[in-house]
């Protein structure tokens, strides 16, 4: 009960603050001097290595009922079964609601169906926690308008990070693309290679850098929390045509090289940089740079 009367008019509660991307906004928001309680599941400690409130967001106790009445911002950082359960009915209406969803829709309808609560924004952080918010993207989504929810989208920007502000429609078609393909495109890779069964100290030595690039962000991938890349995959309405896309495109890769033109496979080139937008000159200097780093990767070279 201290930690309730510390509590002052800004403070926040996150709700999910023991994983990487509520450990990730309660660093920033201690940073910025803003007192932060935690609520979670699990008794781990969040950034700062203050205690943890262990509570239920979906069947709140009186305890964690204060803290969310007492509250000026609460931030969902939780899987979406969990958002979507969650009971805010002790979540004063003049506080912000911030959820941290990798879609956006499913909650966005959720609202229409729950007691009135006040301003409410989503934000999507579209990168790994741990690499921190200076100069990275952040899509969000204002579900509902509000002064608060302008000034915590100015705190994100005052923090570096880029925000994208989006509707829910047009966020959870950019995810599919950006997020679920790509995921899908790397997972894929990392199946097929295993398929092919060869040495991985033979593949080490000898990878070029667009195969160790490809290595180290499945290895990114492998390494995360598997519920993080589910919902991307299976919560995104358009993920799955993501996914179908990608495999009428390596398909389409098999016929063209299958009918022996070098033309066509010319011309399928052509259209794949067409993907770029006009942009194919800028992105190459990225990759030049990014292999640059990559050249000393492996422990055989």
């Amino acid at each position: 009960m201290n930690s309730v009367a510390r509590s002052e008019s800004d403070s926040v509660v996150v709700v999910g603050g023991s994983g990487a991307v509520g450990r990730l906004l309660v660093d920033l928001l201690r940073a910025d001097g803003v007192p932060v309680m935690v609520v979670d599941v699990h008794a781990g400690s969040p950034a700062g290595g203050s205690a943890v409130t262990v509570g239920d967001i979906t069947a709140p106790d009186d305890r964690v009922a204060l803290l969310l009445a007492r509250a000026a911002t609460v931030i969902l950082t939780v899987p979406e079964s969990v958002a979507l359960a969650a009971d805010l009915s002790a979540v004063s209406p003049d506080a912000l609601v911030v959820e941290t969803l990798s879609v956006k829709s499913g909650f966005a309808s959720h609202l229409e169906n729950i007691r009135p609560v006040g301003a409410t924004v989503g934000i999507n952080p579209m990168f790994a926690p741990a690499l921190g918010m200076d100069g990275r993207p952040v899509a969000a989504v204002v579900h509902r308008q509000g002064t608060s929810a302008d000034d915590f989208l100015d705190r994100i920007t005052r923090w570096g990070g880029r925000v994208v502000v989006l509707d829910a429609a047009r966020h959870d078609r950019l995810a599919a693309a950006t997020q679920a393909l790509t995921h899908a495109s790397v997972l894929a890779f990392g199946l097929a290679l295993a398929e092919l069964d060869l040495p991985f100290v033979d593949i080490d030595a000898v990878a070029p850098p667009p195969h160790a690039t490809m290595l180290a962000v499945l290895a990114r991938i492998t390494g995360g929390e598997p519920e993080v890349y589910w919902d991307v995959q299976a919560g995104n309405p358009h993920a799955a045509d993501a996914r179908a896309a990608l495999h009428r495109a390596t398909q389409k890769l098999s016929e063209t090289v299958d009918s022996g033109s070098e033309a066509e496979f010319a011309r399928m080139l052509t259209q794949a940089e067409a993907a770029l937008g006009g942009s194919g000159d800028r992105y190459r200097a990225v990759c030049a740079e990014m292999f640059g780093i990559v050249r000393g990767s492996s422990g055989n070279r």
